[in-house]
């Protein structure tokens, strides 16, 4: 019997028949209702309606890098930047939940794995980087918006066999000054040199997509967002 997941979460159902899941993962101090908006416009067009969005809220903690304050939070942050220390634990704890979420959608709602994307910004486009390379399902693909790479010094010992299969759309801002570009390079570069995830190819879908978005901040801009939705309509298509 299916086992219910323990995340709380947001749903917001498809537009047409469900045939396919997106599960989004908010970032540091949101919660899943920061996405539904996004969710809301993706479902409006017609080559995504059949996608139902899930919408998960993590739990509340207190992050050190903001000054032990308690807030949602996926794992805790002892400072920002590649060479720090990491909660190993926590971010294991809060995959092991999100992966629950992906196994309640396939054994509950009857969703393949090749039809479910998993996504997030921030800390939960880490926590997606971490859940679908490292689980137990290929997934139809991976969404990293202005994330970085968990736990780099054992990564490579943890990656599943369908990893180097996923493909992955990975976004990022120039300016960002919170998770700044060298970060994601150097993370979008381990998965291709160190994992065999293949760079993408023009004109090719599969892979990994690295895009720079020039002017852009710790946030999205429309030009993200509409290339997300292009990705999403090819690894998870109407049918």
């Amino acid at each position: 019997m299916a086992v219910a997941p323990v995340l709380k979460f947001l749903t917001v159902p498809a537009a047409a028949k469900h045939t396919a899941t997106v599960i989004f993962v908010h970032g540091l101090g949101d919660t899943g209702n920061g996405w539904k908006p996004v969710a809301d416009a993706f479902r409006t067009d017609p080559a995504l309606a059949h996608i139902k969005w899930v919408l998960p809220h993590s739990p509340i903690r207190a992050v050190r890098a903001n000054m032990g304050i308690e807030m949602p939070s996926w794992f805790d942050i002892y400072s920002f930047g590649l060479d720090t220390d990491e909660d190993e634990a926590g971010m294991r704890e809060s995959a092991g939940k999100i992966n629950d979420l992906i196994k309640h959608e396939i054994e509950t709602n009857g969703i393949d794995p090749s039809r479910i994307v998993l996504g997030g910004f921030s800390q939960g486009a880490t926590m997606s980087i971490l859940t679908g390379l490292t689980g137990d399902h290929r997934l139809a693909g991976l969404v990293v918006l202005s994330g970085w790479l968990p736990l780099k010094d054992k990564f490579k010992e943890m990656v599943s066999q369908n990893a180097a299969s996923t493909p992955i759309f990975w976004g990022t801002g120039n300016v960002d000054p919170l998770v700044k570009l060298q970060f994601t390079k150097f993370s979008s570069d381990y998965l291709i040199n160190e994992v065999g995830i293949p760079a993408a190819k023009t004109g090719v879908f599969g892979g990994l997509s690295y895009n720079v978005y020039e002017g852009m901040g710790h946030a999205t801009v429309p030009k993200e967002l509409e290339d997300v939705k292009k990705f999403i309509a090819k690894a998870i298509p109407a049918k």
